[in-house]
């Protein structure tokens, strides 16, 4: 039964993502490193998480409004040392011919200014617009697909061993990214990514900036999101995200209370609710992806049985999430970190 969930959730976000992994990545890198015991990552600055204390919730029927990052479109050489060793990966010289079967890894490359050595991407990977979209598959991996396009390099999300093991007899390197469980792995991925391109000092300035405007925002607005409670709808099945995942993380960082978190004693990191739960638990604000792909809206959602009595919609409480957003851990995640602050900060301006 969990399997088959599991693969539900899977394919719900593979559709924003390219598939959804729940695994960590051990990352080990031979430039510009730290190294703690076996293991050696590049040097990640600490996260912030908010206070914890409980404001009402107050009432408003507009959602916030985001800004659109955009990826740069520009590539800057580097002065990068090759051969470099990027998580176990020996990448001989600088790529040239680089393939993304994840469309997170296709938005950091883009994002570092490595956008110009990239030569083909996976079917889901639409964003930034000028990448190079395939009918390639990071879900389901084609070995010879891929190795017809003459790659020097290939990113991949999950653990494809089969076709991991195969490209890397043909000489080609792969580096492998499992999905992100917390900021600090999103934001090693994108120095990963930088090391391996050659972009070393431009991946650095972005995490840095992204850690300082999330800083910026979490002392800004956390306070209104003291002990309030929500549900992150992932489909219009029930399925959420609980704390231990990316998503969850990212609303934690503003002290916001998950009501997943209880339904989900195994660790599954995905649980599918029951219509009864999210009624009992009457959380006090729901934010709802799949809008694309299920056709879920605020005026869908208050139309269900019973929820109608919710003090989400009868405050108006419900705000859409972009399922690419909240599902990639790319250089966008300052949006949906931006989308969860203005909603807060409606919250406490209405109240």
């Amino acid at each position: 039964m969990r399997r088959t969930q599991l693969l539900v959730v899977i394919l719900l976000l593979a559709a924003a993502c390219g598939g959804q992994e729940t695994a960590t990545t051990q990352a080990s890198t031979t430039l510009g490193t730290t190294t703690t015991g076996a293991v050696t990552t590049p040097p990640v600055a600490p996260t912030t998480t908010g206070p914890t204390s409980t404001t009402a919730a107050p009432t408003t029927t507009t959602a916030p409004t985001t800004t659109t990052t955009a990826a740069p479109t520009t590539t800057t050489t580097e002065a990068a040392i090759f051969p470099v060793t990027v998580a176990g990966v020996v990448i001989p010289e600088r790529p040239a011919a680089i393939v993304s079967l994840s469309p997170t890894a296709t938005e950091m490359l883009f994002a570092v200014g490595a956008g110009d050595q990239v030569i083909a991407v996976d079917e889901f990977s639409n964003y930034p617009p000028e990448a190079p979209v395939t009918e390639l598959s990071g879900f389901r991996p084609n070995l010879e697909a891929i190795a017809a396009y003459g790659p020097d390099l290939v990113v991949m999300s999950g653990n494809p061993e089969e076709t991991a093991s195969g490209l890397e007899a043909l000489g080609i390197p792969v580096l492998i990214h499992e999905a992100a469980l917390s900021l600090d792995d999103a934001y090693r991925q994108m120095l990963q990514v930088g090391m391996a391109t050659g972009h070393t000092g431009a991946a650095e300035d972005l995490v840095a900036s992204i850690q300082v405007e999330i800083a910026g925002l979490v002392d800004r607005y956390a306070d209104p999101g003291l002990g309030l409670t929500f549900y992150h709808e992932i489909s219009d099945t029930f399925f959420s995200a609980t704390s231990s995942t990316f998503i969850g993380t990212v609303y934690g960082l503003f002290g916001l209370e998950n009501i997943a978190d209880a339904a989900d004693p195994d660790g599954y990191g995905y649980p599918q609710l029951s219509a009864e739960y999210i009624l009992e638990e009457d959380p006090d604000i729901i934010f709802y992806g799949c809008a694309v792909w299920c056709g879920t809206s605020a005026a869908s959602i208050a139309e269900r049985p019973g929820w109608d009595e919710l003090q989400a919609i009868r405050n108006g409480y419900l705000f859409e999430v972009d399922d690419d957003i909240s599902s990639r851990w790319g250089p966008r995640l300052i949006e949906f970190v931006r989308l969860i602050g203005q909603t807060l900060q409606t919250l406490s301006e209405a109240g």
